[in-house]
């Protein structure tokens, strides 16, 4: 639903569509940015989900202690509040990355299935299967499970506790 919802928002007949296009001489459906858009949108509400829960379990008297110091909204939220909740973001992060890292409806919805060009790794796997190619398919497996120990290994590092 959300691909297609996409797609209708971003092709050649829609305002976004023909903006893209005029912007940058090419349409955005059925394109490698167009892959990423669809990701991008279908893992951002696991992002803005653990962010805004992040951010409402800030201590508001911290934030209060700050402003009574002469801090500034905006000097807030980037000193005091985002720090203090950066994990919670890191994790939103993780789940987002996960999340974009095996997108499959919106993605083939959008950037279409063209192999070496928008075919991403999850859409190959499921072509390897439905082709018997179990090979490739666990090859393709495999590597979208070793990519996404990788990266969230690296946020949880990024993102860890310093004593």
């Amino acid at each position: 639903m959300l691909g297609y919802y996409l797609l209708t928002l971003l092709g050649t007949q829609s305002s976004v569509g023909q903006a893209w296009q005029s912007l940058f001489g090419a349409p955005l459906v059925f394109t490698e940015a167009g892959a990423v858009v669809a990701a991008t949108v279908s893992a951002l509400p696991f992002v803005v989900r653990a962010a805004r829960a992040a951010i409402s379990n800030v201590d508001p008297r911290i934030e209060e202690t700050a402003r009574v110091m002469g801090l500034r909204e905006t000097r807030v939220a980037l000193w005091v509040t985002l720090p203090l909740a950066s994990r919670g973001i890191g994790a939103g992060i993780a789940l987002g990355f996960a999340r974009a890292l095996g997108d499959f409806g919106a993605t083939v919805m959008v950037a279409g299935n063209i192999p070496g060009q928008t075919q991403t790794l999850p859409i190959a796997v499921y072509d390897a299967v439905q082709a018997g190619d179990d090979a490739t398919a666990q090859t393709g497996s495999l590597i979208l499970g070793a990519i996404a120990v990788v990266v969230l290994l690296l946020i949880t590092q990024v993102f860890a506790r310093r004593p």
